[in-house]
């Protein structure tokens, strides 16, 4: 029996993560889950020491404990940020100290199979670098604008039908109640100063009959054709009334994706495409760590069982 443990950093409710557990627990497969943010340095504890072949040492969780020079894989899930321990000075160098010591080492283990590496994740969130490197891969893009001129948000947007969608799917409360920010449509007579203000993403609006949810894991390919009202912008807005069919991915679409992939040093990533009534899929963007589990059971896809086995096999195991 293969000992080595698989680490699974996330947060402390992670659905996403329970199933996968539950798999490996299944599959007879160590696991240590931890929350490095919250979990460091109480009650995790890290020693690690650097030898010839890498790091080595421990890190104990509780009453668990990995050997680093023997981890198998680690799922970069959605871990907690490490955030400081209070607002004076010395709270704020702990938390730079626990995130470039205790991140640093998870970052550089020998013989792990990473989903994904954690810095990878961060480059690939990027959708500038996602949309040049979907260009150079020969994907059909969207024409799109990256403004903080109100003049040039609004000549874009008059050229044709425009939506607003942002960079970053970052947390937003409205009112005290979170909220999301979804792609809408926009018209000249929104661009105004507000525009100046930050950074926005104006494209083109698609024509779509529908959307497909494209989930890779390592080298398995997984579509889903999800069908939305008519006139809705953005899917996410209309969970409680969408439609999911599996469908076959065409091998071109599958091999670049595969190198769009490779080219972030990504083993994992959720592929979102506009279709259109000829069938042409239009590349809107790629989550380097996009949320799966509810589209298993919607759309009959067996995603659990894809991410277990990769974390299961890891680079190092033996045949």
């Amino acid at each position: 029996m293969d000992s080595r443990p698989v680490l699974v950093a996330t947060e402390y409710e992670d659905p996403t993560a329970d199933l996968v557990i539950a798999e490996l627990n299944r599959r007879r497969v160590p696991v240590l889950r931890f929350d490095p943010g919250r979990d460091f340095p109480v009650p995790a504890v890290l020693s690690a020491r650097i030898g010839s072949s890498g790091w080595g040492g421990r890190l104990t969780v509780g009453e668990r404990s990995a050997d680093l020079a023997n981890v198998r894989a680690l799922y970069h899930r959605r871990p907690s940020s490490y955030t400081p321990n209070g607002d004076h000075q010395a709270a704020r160098f702990a938390a730079q100290e626990n995130r470039r010591g205790l991140g640093g080492v998870l970052a550089a283990l020998p013989g792990c199979l990473y989903l994904s590496h954690p810095q990878a994740i961060a480059r690939a969130e990027y959708k500038p670098a996602q949309l040049a490197a979907a260009s150079r891969e020969g994907l059909s893009i969207p024409p799109t604008l990256i403004t903080s001129d109100p003049a040039e948000a609004k000549s874009f947007v008059t050229e044709q039908p425009a939506i607003y969608k942002p960079l970053h799917a970052g947390a937003y409360d409205v009112d005290g109640e979170p909220a999301g920010i979804w792609a809408a449509p926009v018209d000249p007579g929104e661009m105004d100063d507000r525009v100046s203000h930050c950074a926005h993403l104006f494209q083109a609006r698609i024509p779509k009959t529908s959307d497909i949810r494209v989930i890779v894991v390592g080298e398995q390919v997984f579509c889903a054709r999800i069908t939305a009202p008519p006139g809705v912008v953005d899917w996410r807005a209309e969970y409680r009334n969408l439609s999911y069919e599996p469908i076959p991915c065409p091998d071109d679409l599958r091999r670049t994706m595969l190198r769009f992939l490779v080219g972030f040093g990504l083993n994992f990533g959720a592929f979102d495409f506009a279709v259109t009534a000829d069938d042409a899929w239009w590349f809107l963007e790629c989550n380097p760590n996009g949320q799966w589990a509810w589209l298993e059971e919607a759309a009959g896809l067996p995603l659990t069982a894809a991410v277990a086995d990769l974390l299961e096999n890891g680079e190092g195991a033996s045949d």
